[in-house]
């Protein structure tokens, strides 16, 4: 017990301490330090700041700079910064607010290009989750709205200004986003084929198809509509489907040698299921269509080693929970 108290205080202790033995918070800033500051003792030491990656230093100065200086020499420079700042220190909601504020108070400014830049940089970030840098995750499968508002933002940057430093980067970033919300479009047709909703399934494949071409998703897209009209029964607009499939991508999964279309087929079904193999494949549950062919058309997914150089998948790693239930749950 006294063992115990013990180290729940040497955790208080360390907890409260934390700040100061790491050396975090000591070059906080406080107004009473920088009474007396002129604009241009603000902006050296943001500057200065900046330099060293002090975060949330250069934003504390860039706020006090604004509040006290709103018309001052350096105003204009101070809020493009302090959206550069809050981007880098991850507050991405205020990076994002601070640059559509700047957009609508300076629309001729000749760094606006800068604001929407940044903002689009932040919608990105924003739309990706913390353990994204940390471990390979699926973005498709997140909420996309900030995606789409990212694309927005990109788009419109280039067309303003076209000539625009940030132009070229914005273009990658645009090709990217386009896959990532085709890609959306085709895990909710797959859900919607699970909730037996082929209709809707249909019209999401067809928007991938009318409104992202030339991404990956596109051959996934025409066999959603391929076999969400067959369970449709609309035979003639499924055939119509499949021959656009077999003419564009003749080696696509679900199409044999003959490029005749295998509804049965099943290519996103985890392997097998847990009733399966509990029940040693006795019993097997009937899995929905869906359509993921990443493996094969996205060079993304390509470049991460998903597939060997001879076109062979590459066996997974098992996780920790596979070994704990003897591969019963991967």
């Amino acid at each position: 017990m006294k063992i115990a108290s013990l180290i729940l205080l040497l955790m208080s202790l360390s907890l409260t301490t934390g700040c100061s033995w790491l050396g975090w918070g000591d070059d906080e800033t406080t107004e009473d330090e920088t009474a007396g500051y002129t604009e241009r003792d603000f902006y050296e030491k943001i500057q200065s700041s900046l330099n060293a990656s002090n975060w949330s230093v250069a934003i504390t100065n860039l706020q006090l700079l604004e509040s006290q200086f709103p018309f001052g020499k350096y105003a204009e420079q101070a809020q493009l910064e302090l959206m550069f700042a809050q981007f880098k220190s991850a507050d991405y909601d205020a990076s994002i607010a601070a640059a559509e504020r700047f957009i609508r108070l300076h629309p001729q400014h000749p760094n606006v290009d800068y604001a929407y830049y940044i903002k689009g940089l932040s919608e990105i970030s924003d739309s990706s989750g913390f353990f994204d840098s940390f471990i390979p995750t699926d973005n498709s499968m997140r909420d996309i709205g900030t995606a789409r508002g990212a694309f927005g933002t990109l788009s419109e940057l280039l067309s303003r200004f076209p000539k625009s430093p940030y132009a070229a980067d914005a273009r990658v970033r645009l090709v990217d986003l386009r896959g990532r919300l085709a890609r959306a479009e085709i895990q909710v047709a797959n859900y919607y084929f699970s909730r037996k909703a082929y209709l809707a399934a249909a019209n999401r494949g067809r928007f991938v198809v009318e409104n992202f071409q030339q991404t990956p998703a596109v051959a996934d897209g025409l066999a959603v509509m391929a076999q969400a009209y067959k369970l449709l029964g609309l035979t003639e607009l499924s055939d119509n489907a499949v021959k656009v499939l077999a003419t564009n991508y003749p080696e696509y999964p679900n199409l044999d040698a003959n490029g005749e279309f295998d509804f049965d087929k099943r290519l996103v079904d985890g392997g097998d299921s847990l009733l399966s193999k509990v029940t040693f494949g006795l019993i097997e549950r009937a899995q929905p269509p869906a359509f993921d062919t990443r493996a094969i058309y996205d060079r993304t997914v390509r470049d991460s080693e998903l597939i060997g150089s001879n076109g062979e998948k590459i066996e997974e790693k098992r996780s920790v929970l596979s070994w704990l239930t003897f591969g019963l749950m991967d």
